[in-house]
């Protein structure tokens, strides 16, 4: 979510990514972004909405809908609701960050500069954003992991097709061994007993969050930092992988306005949703013990398959000027846009603003998913609003600022 997009605006209606417009940039690429932006949220949103919030993922009270034990209608529309999200859309966001990269590293090819040259103080600045987001705001940030990660994919720009293959190959390996590994642990640590009961720091994060201030807020997180930062940590492999496969479909023009890229959308959808959707719905129906293979393993190729069938529908169907241009005003802002949408659930359901998760807790999923829509209508409307008089979000601009190069006034003697 650094300034690393490609694109400005987008086409309407039909063949929306045929027209690269008049800055030669990709315009699928913003829409792409808008979708993971607002897509992420469809999952932290629930991390919101939760008693004990952030530390209802670690305590594993988050909690899913079942629909095989409850057929109904608001049952059926939160399982739908997440399944469609969870880890999907941050997948995505993972490959479009390694698209950024490759667009920088082909930037700094053509300028002749070296590479990664500098590119460390922006991996830097980034991880200094989400070390910010995640002590003021969230506790799963995903800047910070970006950052850390950015730097080896930098430095593995540089090197071969052959190298980055091998690494890539290796990533996910690893990552897929591990999840499986934990899978396998979970369940051979459940002895049927049921739940586990509810522990001090379960206990005392509830109250944190329902009735705590932003100041005991930030003293939770920081206390429990080491946990809460665990996700980057145990999917370092995957979020490797991802960050390449972006480099190598970008450079296989996925995303360019040609005929050998449209094929290639194509074959993405059909692909990534043919594989993806089933090995997702086995993993959701099949219980929490599934979890990790379903959001870590199975839910990237479902990103993969997102990537084509919005390219594919932006190819080939009448979609309405609207939605692509509001989906590219928050792939535009995505930065801005992310950190936004988490501060506006803190406030809606936290203690510290209008306190509605302890308020509307067991009242049904129906209010989460209007909070959803409604924080979307926010970004969209303020995104848009913002770039008519600016040309990228806020807080990209912060970003360029910071690490635009500064020039010396000659000394004057």
């Amino acid at each position: 979510m650094a300034n690393t997009t490609t694109t400005t605006s987008t086409g309407t209606g039909t063949g929306t990514t045929g027209s690269t417009g008049s800055t030669g940039r990709l315009p699928l690429l913003d829409v792409l972004r808008g979708a993971a932006i607002l897509g992420t949220l469809m999952t932290n949103v629930w991390i919101f909405a939760t008693p004990g919030s952030e530390w209802s993922v670690v305590q594993g009270t988050l909690g899913t809908a079942d629909p095989l034990t409850d057929p109904s209608a608001a049952t059926i529309a939160a399982f739908v609701f997440r399944f469609l999200a969870d880890g999907k859309f941050l997948a995505l966001l993972t490959i479009l960050f390694g698209v950024g990269l490759a667009v920088q590293y082909d930037s700094a090819a053509r300028r002749g500069n070296p590479w990664p040259g500098a590119y460390w103080k922006r991996a830097a600045f980034l991880f200094l954003e989400g070390t910010v987001h995640f002590v003021l705001i969230f506790a799963w940030d995903v800047l910070m992991g970006y950052a850390v990660t950015a730097l080896l994919a930098a430095w593995l720009l540089a090197r071969s097709e052959k190298v980055r293959r091998r690494v890539g190959g290796w990533a996910i390996g690893v990552h897929l061994a591990l999840m499986s590994l934990l899978t396998l642990g979970s369940f051979a640590g459940d002895d049927g007993s049921g739940s586990a009961q509810p522990t001090a720091t379960d206990t005392a994060a509830v109250g944190v969050y329902a009735r705590g201030s932003w100041a005991d807020q930030i003293a939770f997180r920081l206390d429990h930092a080491l946990t809460l930062r665990i996700e980057p940590v145990f999917s370092f492999g995957l979020l490797l992988f991802l960050f390449l496969l972006g480099v190598r479909l970008y450079r296989a023009g996925a995303f360019a306005p040609t005929d050998a890229g449209r094929r290639l959308r194509t074959r993405l959808a059909l692909w990534g949703l043919g594989l993806g959707l089933p090995l997702n719905a086995a993993c959701s129906l099949g219980g929490d013990d599934f979890f990790l293979l379903g959001r870590y393993a199975a839910a990237p190729l479902v990103a993969v398959g997102y990537i084509g069938l919005i390219g594919w529908a932006l190819d080939r169907l009448p979609v309405p000027a609207a939605l692509t241009t509001s989906l590219s005003s928050v792939g535009r802002t995505a930065l801005s846009c992310y950190v936004l949408q988490n501060s506006l659930c803190m406030l809606a359901c936290y203690g510290l603003g209008l306190g509605l998760a302890e308020q509307l807790d067991g009242s049904g999923p129906w209010w989460v998913m209007g909070l959803w829509a409604a924080v979307c209508v926010v970004l969209v409307t303020g995104s848009r609003l913002w770039l008519r008089r600016f040309d990228r979000g806020p807080l990209e601009s912060v970003q360029r600022w910071a690490l635009s190069p500064r020039r010396r006034e000659p000394v004057r003697v």
